[in-house]
Parts: structure tokens; sequence; C-alpha cells
């Protein structure tokens, strides 16, 4: 237990330049706290203490800000940077030296049973506000973009960006395709979808102007 708790304090020191001592991040740190607190909640879990495992859990929820379902499974060192709004579902899994930012959510789609939640492989990073969405693997050393919806497996050293989510970057290199989502089809880019909409209208505007002109000028002739 305490060499995890030192890990996790050196793995804050490295990974927040914000971090100023040992006790200021074993004190004030929510990310910290919040983990700390699912280790118990998933060793009741797992000793099927369910009960008891979501009253440690949601007691860390309304001390944090940070939902974390006891029956994730969290590696080593993981930083939670800020740390507020983040939910962690119940079959997510989380490897090791992971970064996730505030906002973040490790969810379902609804529409699966048994493993629902994605897996993280190690040394991921997840940007603010981002949704990693259903069992899907994330892959070793890849990102994830704020406010990003990934709604499929990410290969490793990859970065992933958009709504939906597509690779743009493997191991440093540009990828030039965009990746289907045919799984989730409804789900699309809302600037996009406004950008669409606000086109139409113009068309519109246009056709009505041009009507206007051409009535006026018959109304008008001798």
């Amino acid at each position: 237990m305490f060499n995890d708790l030192r890990e996790m304090v050196s793995a804050y020191k490295a990974r927040d330049p914000a971090a100023r001592s040992t006790l200021e991040i074993l004190l004030l740190y929510p990310g910290l706290k919040a983990v700390r607190s699912h280790r118990k909640a998933h060793w009741c879990y797992e000793h099927n203490l369910k009960f008891l495992a979501r009253f440690i859990s949601q007691r860390s929820r309304r001390r944090t800000g940070i939902e974390i379902h006891p029956g994730a499974k969290i590696g080593k060192r993981l930083v939670i940077d800020h740390g507020m709004g983040i939910v962690i579902g119940e079959t997510a899994e989380i490897g090791d030296d992971c970064l996730i930012y505030h906002g973040v959510t490790l969810g379902g789609t609804g529409k699966d049973v048994g493993k629902r939640h994605p897996t993280i492989g190690n040394n991921v990073l997840i940007g603010t506000g981002a949704k990693v969405l259903g069992p899907i693997l994330i892959g070793d050393n890849s990102r994830v973009a704020a406010n990003s919806v990934v709604l499929k497996e990410i290969p490793p050293n990859a970065t992933a960006v958009g709504i939906p989510a597509r690779v743009v970057r493997v191991a440093g290199e540009k990828v030039n395709y965009v990746e289907d989502v045919d799984h989730v089809k409804d789900v699309t880019d809302p600037v996009t979808h406004d950008l669409a909409a606000l086109r139409g209208e113009i068309a519109k505007l246009k056709r009505l102007e041009s009507r206007f002109e051409t009535e006026t000028e018959d109304h008008y002739v001798i």
C-alpha cells in the first residue's frame, strides 16, 4: 500500500508542474484521494461486499467530484488532473501510467451487456471532456484529444480527435484516411450539422429574395 502511494505521489510530481510538495499532493489533490478510496471500494467489491463498496465510492464522489464504480480496474500510477466530473464505469479497465483530465467519461453505449465499458492501455492520455464509450480498447501510448467522442478501438501509439473520433496520427505520422463509425451512425459532428442547416437557411432566403424581385418587376411593368 505504501509503495503504491509513493508511486502515485511521484507520478503526480512528474506529470503536474503545479505540484509543489508531497504534503500538498497527499492532502489536497482530489485525484489521488479518489484513487485511494477506489482501492478500498474495489477490495470490498471483489469480496462481495457490494453495498459497502458503493458506500465508499459514493462518499468519495461527494468529496472529490470523481465517480469511479467500485468494479472498475485501475492500474498503477494513474494521474487524475483536476478530476471534477470524471465518470468511470463498472467494467472499465485502466492500465498503468495513464493521465486523465477533468470531465472525462469512460462509459457505455447502453447496447452492450457484460463488458460494457472501455479498456484503456498503458501510458494513455485522455484529454478534458473526452468520452470513451463501449467495450473498446484504447491502445498503449495513445492520446485522445479534448472533447473527442471515441466509439471505435484506437491502435497503440495513435492520436484520436473529433466527434466521432478518428485517428489522425500513428507513431507520429499523419494518417490520411477517416475511419468509419458504422455501429453508431446517428452520432454526428454538431458543428457540421449546424453549418449545413445554416447553408440551407441562406439558400432559402436567396430563393425568396429572387422571387420577390421578380414579382416586383412584373408588378411595375407597363
